[in-house]
């Protein structure tokens, strides 16, 4: 599926669309550049969960955990400045993973190996003044959430000519 979206606004839709209709335990690979919008993508869609406190970006913590409405945990996580996977040893992912019914990584190449698997890869790639979203499932949890996410009517004007 690829989506434009023309500003924040419409990344900030998109993350809410996410998070409407995301399965039960999911794992959500966010791909981009510096600046591509991976984060703001994050935000928006914990703050579509219930997370009403500041909702930082791992930039410098690596991980930040976050409770959800419905009882759930969301780990997000950015691997930007690890070098190598056995460097996630010291964050404590296992007991954590446990608990999270919803983890949102970026960088996720920086931790291959030392991550579970995605059910859905997003890639966000400047376009013009906005950028280009394309979600891509990886697993029939992700296959499910992307045909949710296809009927979702405030994402109708955003989807390209091969969104599918």
């Amino acid at each position: 599926m690829r989506l434009t979206l023309a500003d924040e606004a419409a990344t900030q839709r998109l993350g809410a669309a996410l998070a409407a209709t995301r399965p039960p335990q999911a794992v959500a690979y966010l791909h981009g550049d510096l600046g591509a919008g991976k984060s703001t993508l994050a935000r928006a869609l914990l703050r579509a969960l219930g997370v009403s406190g500041p909702i930082r970006s791992p930039t410098y913590t690596l991980i930040e955990p976050y409770r959800l409405d419905d009882g759930g945990q969301a780990i997000h996580l950015d691997l930007y400045r690890i070098a190598a996977p056995d460097e996630l040893e010291f964050l404590g992912l296992d007991a954590l993973s446990m608990q999270a019914t919803l983890w949102l990584v970026e960088w996720p190449e920086r931790g291959a190996g030392a991550l579970p698997a995605a059910d859905l890869r997003i890639g966000l790639s400047p376009l013009g003044a906005g950028r280009l979203a394309a979600l891509q499932a990886h697993t029939p949890a992700g296959e499910d959430w992307l045909e949710r996410l296809s009927k979702n009517a405030n994402l109708h004007d955003m989807s390209t000519a091969d969104s599918r």
